[in-house]
């Protein structure tokens, strides 16, 4: 048996009286949550999982710190030892091998004793995270020679053949009058 459609003004009575709302949504889990949160609040102060990445240089030292940096953290399962994997800039990798019972014992004070037992070393490119330095203060601008100077220079020059050389050296004779001041 065909059933018959409504018509526009019953549709419109029939939605009047049936309008649904979407369905109920649950919250999100509280760690996806606070995840963001927890980043920035990680990032800011250091604290938990990246604690040792922001204090690196504090904990090592600045000529270790300047060749490495902290990649992760493995903790052992069921009491097994746990290690560090560390990034080292290319072939810096055999000065920090011999210092590895060093970066332990001074990973293991800022940790808490035996965090870490192993050390695993892997080559790579730097990523540098730390502030850029600030930029150099403005370099005075030189003073220029003299009329005097500047012609005697020009005169000794005047056997040089024209072009770059000619240029290079009379930029060389300039520096080398200004520094005699």
């Amino acid at each position: 048996m065909r059933r018959r459609l409504p018509s526009t003004a019953e549709a419109l009575e029939i939605l009047k009286s049936k309008r649904t709302r979407p369905a109920h949504r649950p919250p999100p889990p509280a760690g996806k949550a606070l995840g963001g949160f927890v980043r920035e609040l990680d990032a800011r102060f250091g604290q938990g999982a990246n604690a040792l990445t922001a204090r690196w240089r504090e904990v090592v030292g600045p000529d270790i710190a300047r060749r490495t940096e902290p990649v992760k953290l493995v903790k052992g399962r069921g009491g097994a030892a746990s290690s560090l994997e560390i990034r080292v800039a290319g072939p810096s990798a055999a000065i920090v091998q011999h210092q590895a019972h060093e970066i332990l014992a001074r990973v293991n004070l800022f940790l808490g004793p035996d965090a870490v037992q192993k050390l695993r070393i892997v080559q790579g490119p730097l990523r540098r995270t730390e502030a850029a330095p600030s930029p150099s203060p403005a370099r005075r601008r030189a003073v220029p020679l003299d009329a005097a100077e500047e012609a005697r220079l020009v005169e000794s020059l005047a056997p040089a053949p024209e072009g770059k050389l000619r240029d290079a050296l009379l930029a060389l004779g300039r520096g080398v009058l200004r520094q005699r001041r």
